[in-house]
């Protein structure tokens, strides 16, 4: 805990404590994602996410049929094809998924500063 955070917590009265802890716990992950789900991007997010688990299963579908095929030109290509939809899929949720999780996360952190000095401004 920096002196920063104990003048803020001296400042604060108990009630201003209690809200504050229950904004410095963190959300879990399952919580994180499903907040992805509401806002005014939610329908993109939820697009992203059917679109990013259907290239999962087609690549697990995909492998599956790789493993049980005897031809091997056959297998590389099943197994190519399993790859290539794997991997497009993994990038998808890296580059769009992720970053917005992250951008809430400082969003949530700004917003709890703006509070502390809203408090510090009224007193």
């Amino acid at each position: 805990m920096s002196e920063l955070d104990r003048m803020i917590e001296t400042t604060l009265n108990e009630e201003d404590r209690a809200f504050l802890a229950k904004l410095e716990r963190e959300p879990g992950y399952f919580h994180q994602v499903g907040g992805l789900l509401s806002g005014s991007m939610a329908w993109v997010n939820l697009l992203l996410m059917i679109v990013q688990a259907a290239l999962f299963f087609g690549g697990a579908w995909c492998a599956w049929q790789f493993f049980q095929e005897a031809d091997l030109v056959l297998a590389l290509r099943w197994g190519l094809s399993a790859a290539v939809l794997m991997i497009v899929g993994t990038v998808l949720k890296v580059a769009t998924l992720w970053p917005s999780l992250q951008a809430n996360r400082v969003l949530r952190e700004i917003k709890r500063l703006e509070l502390q000095l809203a408090r510090k401004a009224d007193r």
